[in-house]
C-alpha cells in the first residue's frame, strides 16, 4: 500500500519513512501543503499521514479541502487520513475528526501504535476487520508479516509480501502493472523497468510448489488476477 507522509520535521520524516518502508509500505514524502497537493494530483495514495502545523498552511483546512472535494486528487475524497500532531487538547482532537480525519495521533507517540493505526485504516479500505486476511487457502497476517498457503509458510521478500497484500485486497479483480507500481512502489520506481513482472514471477513460483494450482493469472496486456483457490482438501 502507498502512503504519503506530510510533515516538515526532517528527523521525524526520516524515522517515519524508515519504519513504514520496513513494514513493507511504499512511502512518499511532502514537507508542506504545496508539495502534498502536487503529489496527490500525480499519484493515487491509500493513506496520508498529515501533520497539522505546516509551513504554508493549516493541516486541518487541507484535510477539509480534500473531504469537500475542493482538492480533487487521484485518491479523491475517500483518501484515508491519519492526523499526526502535537495538539493534544480534546477540542483539537474533536475538530480534527470533524474536519474529516479518519484517526488522530498525538505526538510524541510509539511507532508501534502508529503502525497499528495505519493497518486498521487500510483494513477499512479493503473491507477487512482483522489483521489476518484470507483468500481461499492463502492467509496473510499483516501484523506479524507472515504469509501461508494452507499450512505451508511462504518465505517472501518485503516487496513480494506487499504485492501479495495488494492482490489479496482485490481478489478476482484484474490489477494492471501500472496499478501495482502506483500502490506498491514509491515515486522513485522506474516505470519503464520490468520490476513488476519479475516480482510477480518470483511470487508466483513461491505460491505454487510441487504441482500446486497456480494462483496468479497473467492476462495479456491487462495485468494480473489472484484466483480464489479452494482450501486444502477441497476440490
Amino acid at each position: 500500500m502507498r502512503v504519503l507522509v506530510v510533515e516538515d520535521e526532517e528527523d521525524l520524516v526520516e524515522a517515519l519513512r524508515f519504519g513504514l518502508v520496513r513494514a513493507d509500505y511504499a512511502v512518499d514524502v511532502a514537507y508542506d501543503i504545496a508539495q502534498a497537493t502536487d503529489k496527490l494530483y500525480a499519484t493515487g495514495y491509500d493513506l496520508m499521514v498529515l501533520d497539522l502545523n505546516l509551513p504554508d498552511g493549516d493541516g486541518m483546512e487541507f484535510c477539509r479541502a480534500i473531504r469537500d472535494g475542493e482538492l480533487a486528487g487521484q485518491s479523491g475524497a475517500d483518501l484515508r487520513i491519519l492526523m499526526l500532531t502535537a495538539r493534544d487538547r480534546l477540542a483539537d482532537r474533536v475538530r480534527g475528526l470533524d474536519e474529516g480525519a479518519d484517526d488522530y495521533l498525538v505526538k510524541p507517540f510509539a511507532f508501534a501504535e502508529l503502525l497499528a493505526r495505519v493497518r486498521a485504516l487500510l483494513r477499512r479500505d479493503s473491507g477487512g476487520g482483522s489483521a489476518v486476511w484470507t483468500v481461499g487457502e492463502l492467509r496473510l497476517d499483516t501484523s506479524r508479516h507472515e504469509a501461508f498457503r494452507g499450512s505451508r509458510r511462504l518465505q517472501l521478500t518485503p516487496k513480494e509480501f506487499a504485492v501479495l497484500r495488494y492482490l489479496m485486497s482485490r481478489p478476482g479483480e484484474v490489477v494492471s502493472s501500472e496499478d501495482l507500481l502506483e500502490h506498491v512502489w514509491d515515486e522513485n520506481a522506474d516505470p519503464f523497468t520490468n520490476t513488476v513482472r519479475v516480482t510477480i514471477g518470483t511470487l508466483r513460483r513461491k505460491l505454487s510448489e510441487d504441482g500446486e494450482e497456480q494462483l496468479i493469472e497473467t492476462l495479456v496486456r491487462r495485468g494480473y488476477r489472484l484466483r480464489e483457490a479452494l482450501p486444502e482438501g477441497v476440490r
